[in-house]
């Protein structure tokens, strides 16, 4: 059974029933905790298609002999006219000496469909190529000439014994120092 999605509105959300994050609803895939939330091959087609518009890594080593050093991560998102669309706090916590955290941001872009996929003409395994039919040659006087009968294939000459290699054509290739003897 297959079931066309609906389409959903560009940049309408819903929350994950996973982890609760607040996800694209045109995802078939929760970009948060990674399970699948349904099998919809249009989504996922799109969702594979994504592509990274910025990634930004960055690790945090606390040296070995301070005090340990309280961190906490925020994103802020702002808009063309640098007003602020959004911030959050997405975590905190704590590094001891010697410790270190990697902290990875990315932005990924969708495109507005799934792509198209190229479809190939299905391959006739089943019919046999005919050649096209072979009409009889016309003299110049109208009269149809007839065709000299067919001759039946040539038998393949049997080896001789260390002659070499005997091609379909009749052709023998002798390998280097077996050809015939020159005085």
């Amino acid at each position: 059974m297959n079931v066309a999605s609906r389409p959903s509105p560009t940049g309408k959300t819903r929350t994950c029933p996973h982890c609760k994050a607040v996800i694209l609803e045109s995802l078939s895939i929760c970009p948060g905790c990674m399970h699948h939330l349904r099998f919809d091959s249009e989504a996922a087609k799109r969702q594979v298609a994504a592509t990274s518009a910025l990634k930004v890594e960055a690790m945090i080593r606390h040296p070995p002999v301070e005090d340990a050093w309280e961190y906490f991560v925020t994103i802020s998102i702002r808009n063309d006219r640098g007003e602020e669309v959004d911030r959050q706090v997405v975590n905190v916590g704590a590094l001891q000496g010697a410790e270190k955290r990697t902290f990875t941001l990315s932005v990924e872009v969708l495109p507005p469909h799934a792509p198209e996929e190229p479809v190939a003409p299905p391959a006739r395994v089943d019919t046999p190529v005919k050649a096209p039919p072979v009409k009889a040659p016309v003299a110049a006087s109208g009269v149809t000439a007839k065709s000299p009968p067919a001759t039946p294939p040539k038998a393949p000459a049997p080896p001789a014994s260390n002659s070499g290699i005997r091609l379909p054509d009749g052709t023998v290739l002798a390998p280097p120092g077996l050809g015939p003897k020159r005085k």
